[in-house]
């Protein structure tokens, strides 16, 4: 009997070439769209489980605020892991990563290479993360000072082998310190949320140790087997603040209790982080690699499912649509005895049979489109990850669910025709199944218009970002880095710099107005600090030069000059911090720095200037406090240059850098491409949301092309008498487009509120946003219902046009 349903459903697959092709061609679109989809959201979900004790590691995450300024920091102080190891028995180890400026130098012959992925860690660290070793012992490798565990990829990069035991890594920070590798280990997955080349011994680190309100380590505890989570949170931190953080908090601040602390408007809280919910849950500023978005894996799961609903929705609308032309089959078999569980499984076979066919079309689309849906996503998915046994088993299921859902209405539908109706030629195809087939077109062009309207808004977010005045010019800002490594010699490498033509200006400094590494540290309005006046700024080593180089503007006082020999105790705040202080005139009041909360020593400043606000982090969050210190700072040199003499700048800046440091690698950057990066993310969402829509629209477009091509042939005869009676192509294209027409005007009324909604919430992540313009709902309708009638107008018209003597021949 199944090898009879075989047969048949090929028979009639030849049979219907363009309803076959165009029903496998929507579904293979649609099940290629899905299966990229789930692979994007398994690998989302998968971050860190490669880790044997994940479920029992937590990392814990600071919430502070002070002074008006809030951050969510993902480290803590450089006490809090020893200090819960030492006094609750729910701790089984603990380790720490320390990142400092993020980078090193790492000698390679007679070149110093700059190297990113690099950090200090306990010699816990391997007791935690499941991180195997080629070579050396992982237990104790971190345990001395002067150690190093590298990657496969590094050994092979620097020594030209795996066996690097006992070899020896040089690096620029400590007058070159040598450090001797003492295991290599396997390449750390990119489904990690550290990834790191070299991890280095934290014996290593130059720290101000044992500095409970300094938080600047990233802090993971593996509990014990059994430990209630919850319970423990609480306990322990609350224990911890009391114990540790108060007694400090009191020396430098003279505070008392939490209570009095919070009533200040300030707050100081910590949690604990389930690792395996860190690349999608966490958010927060300052993680070790860029993370996920849980709200993007439901978006994207949703548009997956839809996508697929919507090739599925074509099969039912083309099946049911030409259930005429099967009709006497189905009303003869039924006369010969055929009973209705044997007709429903003989359609159920075709849909399977065509969404097999489909799936096998859809997995080759895969292979093609992903390396472009990578380098779209960010990802570094293979085609291997098909072959999982999980992926396997899903793609081996994934056919019959689809052909179950697109074949059951059509099936029941068909197999329900009277065999006397049918033989009699009463049958029709309106009726309850036409408002059927209309329902399910509303849905498809529904989800569609969704999608274009949340492209639309997306890419106007991230212009509107682009385009926003940041209160400093990113544009032509040429940056070189590590000029640290010049020594003595970059104020001579700048001077040069700026001799050459095409260079408007330049700076050295510590930091640049892009999201990066910063310091936070805590100011005063008085001498004495309490939690009335104190409050956190971020403090920015610049000199003379860099105002004027990023063309940031003054609102009141002046620069600093070399004509005052007091600028090294002098401060430029931005408006933000100003007003906060409180004056009618900040200019020439004191602030005050902790200069070492152990002590309570302070520094005195003199306010100089006040700076207009600009953005140095992400438009997400709001302007904070800010001040501009007069100090040699020399990591970044940046040049205000000409763009059309940039290659020969580049050149020269690169040569000028060799005569100088001939050993020191030469990196260099442009500032706008800086702040591009930070909204990385959003770009790759507005990239896949467009690529989606448009399949989504295409997909639907089928199924219209297909449902208009059978309408049109079912209402042959009738064009062919209106012809004859005088209507023009004009009327008879109107009359077969108005109904597709009706459905896509209702599909927007029904989309415009959905997508408002959805869009009015992903906006609220960004502290500065457009508004929702009434232009985009009515653009997105109007693409939509262009779309459509250039699909059903093709059929329309070559229909009106047809000669009414060949459709009225047998009358």
């Amino acid at each position: 009997m199944f090898k009879n349903y075989i047969k048949i459903a090929f028979r009639n697959l030849g049979k219907s070439k363009a309803f076959s092709a165009i029903n496998i061609a929507g579904l293979a679109i649609g099940i290629g769209c899905f299966i990229l989809i789930a692979l994007y959201v398994m690998d989302e979900l998968g971050f860190d489980r490669f880790n044997k004790k994940g479920e029992r590691i937590y990392r814990i995450s600071s919430d502070i605020k002070f002074g008006g300024a809030e951050t969510r920091y993902p480290f803590t102080s450089d006490m809090m892991g020893q200090i819960f190891k030492k006094d609750f028995p729910e701790v089984e180890d603990y380790t720490r990563i320390y990142t400092s400026n993020g980078s090193k130098l790492i000698k390679k012959g007679n070149q110093f290479i700059n190297e990113e992925k690099v950090g200090h860690a306990d010699s816990t660290f391997f007791n935690i993360f499941t991180l195997p070793a080629i070579a050396g012992d992982t237990k104790t490798a971190l345990n001395e000072p002067n150690t190093v565990v590298i990657t496969e990829t590094t050994a092979k990069k620097y020594f030209g082998t795996t066996n690097a035991i006992g070899k020896v890594v040089e690096t620029n920070d400590n007058d070159k310190t040598l450090y001797k590798v003492t295991a290599v280990i396997k390449d750390i997955p990119s489904s990690s949320h550290f990834n790191f080349d070299f991890i280095f011994s934290m014996k290593n680190v130059n720290y101000g140790w044992g500095q409970i309100m300094s938080h600047n380590f990233y802090t993971y505890l593996l509990l014990k087997p059994g430990t209630d989570v919850k319970t423990f949170e609480k306990k322990s931190l609350d224990q911890y603040v009391n114990k540790y953080v108060l007694p400090e908090a009191n020396q430098v601040m003279g505070i008392s209790s939490m209570e009095e602390f919070e009533r200040s408007g300030n707050k100081l809280t910590y949690s604990l982080t389930p690792m395996l919910d860190i690349h999608l849950y966490s958010g927060r500023p300052f993680e070790l690699s860029a993370g996920g978005n849980i709200q993007y894996v439901y978006i994207f799961s949703l548009v997956a499912v839809f996508i697929l609903l919507i090739a599925c929705i074509n099969f039912m609308n083309l099946t049911t649509a030409r259930s005429a032309n099967r009709a006497k089959e189905v009303g003869i078999r039924k006369v010969l005895g055929t009973d209705k569980k044997n007709l429903i499984a003989q359609f159920l076979s075709e849909s399977t049979m065509m969404a097999i066919i489909s799936t096998l079309l859809g997995i080759g689309i895969v292979f093609l489109a992903l390396p472009l849906f990578n380098s779209v996503a960010g990802k570094s998915m293979q085609p291997g990850n098909l072959f999982t046994p999980m992926f396997i088993l899903f793609m081996v299921v994934l056919p019959f669910i689809v052909g179950l859902i697109s074949g059951s209405y059509p099936a029941f539908f068909l197999s329900s025709f009277k065999p006397m109706q049918v033989l009699k030629g009463k049958l029709t195809t309106g009726g309850a199944n036409s408002g059927l087939r209309s329902g399910l077109v509303i849905f498809q062009f529904v989800t569609s218009i969704v999608l274009i309207i949340g492209t639309i808004i997306i890419y106007r977010q991230l212009n509107y970002i682009q385009s926003k005045n940041l209160g400093y010019s990113k544009e032509q800002v040429l940056i070189i880095n590590d000029a640290y490594t010049l020594g003595k010699n970059s104020e001579a490498f700048k001077q040069e710099m700026l001799q050459q033509p095409g260079v408007v200006n330049g700076t050295l400094s510590g930091y640049l107005p892009v999201p990066s590494s910063r310091s936070d540290n805590i100011f005063s309005k008085l001498p004495q600090l309490d939690v009335k006046n104190g409050f956190s700024m971020q403090e920015w080593s610049v000199d003379y030069d860099y105002i004027s180089t990023l063309g940031m503007k003054l609102v009141a006082g002046r620069n600093f000059s070399k004509d005052f020999g007091t600028d090294s105790s002098a401060v430029i705040l931005n408006e933000t911090t100003a007003k906060s202080l409180g004056y009618d005139d900040p200019l020439g009041k004191p602030v005050y720095s902790i200069y070492n909360p152990a002590t309570t020593e302070t520094r005195k400043y003199t306010i100089i200037g006040v700076v207009k606000d600009f953005h140095f982090e992400s438009l997400k969050r709001d302007i904070g406090k800010l001040g501009l210190f007069l100090r040699r700072s020399t990591g970044l040199a940046s040049f205000k240059i000409n763009t059309a003499n940039a290659p020969q700048i580049i050149k020269s800046a690169e040569r000028k850098w060799k005569a100088l440091s001939p050993q020191m690698p030469f990196n260099y950057k442009f500032l706008d491409a800086e702040f591009n990066h930070v909204y990385d993310a959003e770009q790759r969402v507005g990239k896949i949301a467009l690529s989606f829509a448009v399949l989504a629209i295409v997909i639907a477009c089928l199924g219209l092309f297909g449902l208009a091509a059978y309408m049109a042939e079912q209402r042959t005869k009738e064009i062919g008498i209106r012809k004859v009676l005088g209507a023009s192509a004009t009327s008879l294209v109107t009359m077969l487009s108005k109904d597709f027409l009706k459905l896509v005007l209702i599909s927007s009324i029904i989309a415009f509120p959905l997508a408002w909604w959805s869009m009015r919430s992903w906006l609220q992540d960004f502290a500065y946003r457009i508004d929702i313009s009434w232009w985009v709902f009515v653009a997105s309708g109007v693409i939509a219902l262009l779309i459509a009638l250039m699909t059903v107008s093709f059929q329309a018209i070559k229909a009106a046009m047809a000669n009414p003597v060949k459709s009225l021949r047998t009358e």
